[in-house]
């Protein structure tokens, strides 16, 4: 049998004295897409952070497709593509020396035309990938060339925190495609998010963290939030 995309067992994480996360539990399985919502500091950009082994759990223990957090977490960064809320670039390169810059730091080849090519399935036109520094690209160019680079990698588990950031409705198209191609290979997304609406059709279910607990998700047609309540998580951001 499959080992599960990502599996949780009372994961929690401390800040100094402050608990981001309390000991939060989670299955997702190969081919499945779980939204998770809740308030600002709720714990959902640490929760994602620790799945990609950028954070270490203070307790409990996790893997991804088989593989240990911490035993074996050159395996699970491998295998996840991280797209935060920050896009990560460097000002002075162009889109697509940023991108050639992530082929060789994945170990794979930096052919231009591919590159472009990668640029220009998001939107961003070859003159602006190849010609323009970062610094001088908008908001959401920026998300596009996180998300050409996310792509590149082809991961096998998505992570996506608030990924709908600043993109317009082509945009939210490009990561919604983004995900139904890596569940239809048999990947899986992680996907953090206060717009439940723009995720619909995407996600089999929903979970809510709060204080660092996270709610036993739910199935996504029954588990949506009522209008009064979606409106109250509308504030989700950072977490």
């Amino acid at each position: 049998m499959q080992a599960p995309a990502v599996e949780l067992n009372a994961v929690a994480h401390r800040f100094g004295r402050r608990w981001a996360l309390r000991g939060v539990s989670l299955r997702v399985a190969a081919g499945e897409a779980l939204a998770v919502m809740g308030h600002n500091g709720s714990g959902k950009s640490t929760l994602l952070r620790v799945v990609a082994t950028l954070l270490r759990p203070t307790r409990g223990a996790g893997s991804v497709f088989g593989h240990d957090l911490v035993g074996d977490a050159g395996a699970v960064r491998a295998a996840v593509g991280l797209l935060g809320h920050a896009p990560g670039l460097y000002d002075d390169l162009t889109a697509v020396e940023n991108l050639a810059f992530a082929a060789r730091m994945l170990g794979r080849p930096g052919d231009r035309g591919a590159l472009l090519a990668a640029l220009e399935a998001t939107g961003l036109p070859p003159d602006v990938a190849a010609g323009e520094r970062a610094r001088s690209l908008s908001s959401g160019m920026r998300r596009r060339v996180a998300l050409a680079r996310t792509l590149l990698q082809r991961p096998r588990l998505l992570l996506l925190d608030e990924p709908y950031n600043s993109f317009d409705a082509a945009g939210v198209a490009l990561v919604n495609e983004l995900v139904g191609e890596t569940r239809a290979r048999g990947g899986a997304a992680l996907l953090v998010t206060h717009e439940l609406g723009r995720a619909e059709g995407v996600c089999d279910r929903i979970a809510e963290l709060e204080g660092g607990l996270l709610r036993a998700p739910s199935d996504a047609g029954e588990a949506a939030p009522p209008a009064a309540r979606r409106a109250r998580l509308a504030g989700g951001g950072r977490g």
